[in-house]
Formats: C-alpha cells, sequence, structure tokens
C-alpha cells in the first residue's frame, strides 16, 4: 500500500494568533490549522492554557523557521498575587501555603526584580512539559510525584514594574528563550518571604513579532464561516518576516544556483559571521543561510514555496 498522501493547501506564511485563555497552545493550532485547511502547520513554543497573546503559526515552508522563533526573546505581561504559593505557580493550582503581604513596599518589590535581572539559573517547574524518562513533568506531577530536574541557563532582560497595588503587581518581562514566567514569579515571592503566583499572564512579543498585529480565533472562525477565505490568508505575514532582524544577503542569478545545489559561495560585501536571510532578485526571499569562517555563505534552510 502505497503513503497517505497529506491533504490540505500547499500554503506558506505566518499567522499572529491571539491564544485565549483556557485553550492549550496545540488545540488552537489544530483548529486554526483546519480552519485554514492547511497541509502542513506547527506553533512557535507553548503558552499555558491560563495564559493568552501571542502565538505564531507557522504554515507550510515557515515551519522550517519555526526553530529561530523557538530561539528568539519573549516578551509577557505577567499579574503576580503575593502571600500565595500554589502547586502549579498559577492560578489554576491548590493552595499550597498562604502568608501576610502587607509588609511588602513598592520599594522593596522594585528592589527584588533587580536581583532578577541578567543570566542566572532557573529550576524548571514540575507542572511543565520536559520529558522525564520518556513522560511529561506534568503528568508526574499530577501522580503527586516530583523528580530531579536539572537548573536551566536563562537571561532576563529587563523588568518593568506597571503596577503596584497590594496584594497584586503587574510587571512587563523580557526574557530569553526557555524561561519559565511562572517559577520567576514564585522566586520573587519567596524572596519576598510571602509566596506569590502567577494570576494572569499574557505574551506580547515573539522575537520580531509584537502583538500589534494579532488575530484573535473568534476572528478566523468567523471569517471562515462567512466564507472569506481571501480575507484569511491576507492575515498570513511573508516567511521572511520570522527573520526580520536578520541582516539580508542579495544573490545574483549563478550564486542562486549554486546556493540551490547545497554548495557555500562568497558574496560581496556580505556579513562578516551569524546568520542572514537569502535574496534572489532582490525581491524573492528563498531561504537562510550562515557565514563561514571563511566568508563563504552556506545554506542552511532553503524555500520552495508554492503558493
Amino acid at each position: 500500500m502505497g503513503r497517505r498522501r497529506n491533504r490540505g493547501r500547499n500554503i506558506s506564511g505566518v499567522l499572529l494568533l491571539d491564544k485565549p485563555a483556557g485553550m492549550t497552545s496545540n488545540k488552537a493550532l489544530q483548529e486554526v490549522k483546519f480552519l485554514y485547511k492547511a497541509a502542513k502547520a506547527g506553533h512557535t513554543g507553548s503558552l499555558d492554557p491560563l495564559a493568552t497573546g501571542l502565538l505564531p503559526i507557522c504554515f507550510g515552508e515557515a515551519t522550517k523557521l519555526s526553530a529561530f522563533l523557538l530561539d528568539a526573546d519573549k516578551h509577557y505581561r505577567v499579574r503576580v498575587k503575593l502571600g500565595e504559593t500554589r502547586t502549579t505557580a498559577d492560578a489554576e493550582g491548590e493552595v499550597l501555603e498562604q502568608a501576610d503581604p502587607s509588609g511588602v513596599t513598592e520599594t522593596m518589590l522594585r528592589d527584588t526584580l533587580t536581583d532578577f535581572l541578567g543570566e542566572q539559573q532557573q529550576l524548571p517547574p514540575m507542572y511543565s512539559a520536559i520529558k522525564h524518562q520518556g513522560e511529561r513533568l506534568y503528568k508526574l506531577a499530577r501522580k503527586g510525584l516530583e523528580v530531579e530536574r536539572e537548573p536551566r541557563a536563562i537571561n532576563i532582560h529587563a523588568l518593568q514594574l506597571l503596577d503596584f497595588s497590594l496584594p497584586e503587581f503587574e510587571m512587563d518581562v523580557h526574557c530569553s528563550k526557555g524561561t519559565y514566567v511562572r517559577t520567576l514569579a514564585e522566586d520573587i515571592g519567596k524572596q519576598l518571604g510571602c509566596g506569590a503566583y502567577v494570576s494572569g499572564l499574557r505574551r506580547t512579543g515573539v522575537g520580531p513579532y509584537d502583538d500589534q498585529s494579532m488575530v484573535t480565533l473568534d476572528e478566523v472562525r468567523q471569517a471562515f464561516s462567512d466564507k472569506l477565505f481571501q480575507e484569511m490568508d491576507d492575515w498570513l505575514l511573508p516567511l521572511e518576516s520570522a527573520l526580520a532582524e536578520w541582516p539580508q544577503v542579495e544573490l545574483s542569478a549563478d550564486a542562486t544556483f549554486y546556493m540551490k545545489q547545497g554548495q557555500p559561495i562568497l558574496v560581496p560585501n556580505a556579513p562578516t559571521s551569524g546568520w542572514v536571510r537569502l535574496y534572489t532578485n532582490q525581491t524573492d526571499f528563498i531561504g537562510v543561510g550562515q557565514i563561514l569562517d571563511d566568508g563563504r555563505v552556506a545554506p542552511k534552510r532553503l524555500m520552495q514555496v508554492t503558493n
């Protein structure tokens, strides 16, 4: 029996979805994939069911670039409640301990936030999707089990206090990949001596994307219901938008030919290191390259856009 063909439209692009609260990232992905009738789709890093906000959905060839968005910095707006610790470090968990947070002042909080800036080691929470011996940690946690975890290197680039009104405060977080905001809130509460958990979480930025051009799931549903398929496609951003912060390298026709054969080439005036976006005919994005030690540009991921 031959292989079953992948059914669906061969569309490519990035949809900036505003994930609703109460839905897993995978469920949101699967519904959007169905509504777009897309042959291939993936997201760029899970949001907790409690969380809302920016969830880039990559269709078709854009899935080749999703790893770069996974590695990108993130921005969050976080509401934290002081005075309690919970099993999941968010509002969905059971209360473990309570303490009076009334002695916490805004000055104390600002000083504490400063302590959490920069490179550091963070212990992933048990309620996370990390695997231990093939099983997700959150599944073990639901069984009442706790296993040893290895701390991970993260970087908190900025913490901006937006609102302070006991027992809650709100902050803007700019952090590296792999940062658990729930753990950050819990650690801040621990240092303040009263405990804390995330009462609200919204992702506002992923790499070059912010929350200004997001589309809600309800809008996608409505457009599908109204058969506004062209409008739905118009919401898709071009592939290269995921790499907007990278330098651009323009290739000649000959250079493009050899690049597509997988051969590194020397390109005049190219950057001397790092990752680059590759273009032919000045405007046609063909993929991602990396500068080798000898200055040549090596193809890493090339696009095959058919739509």
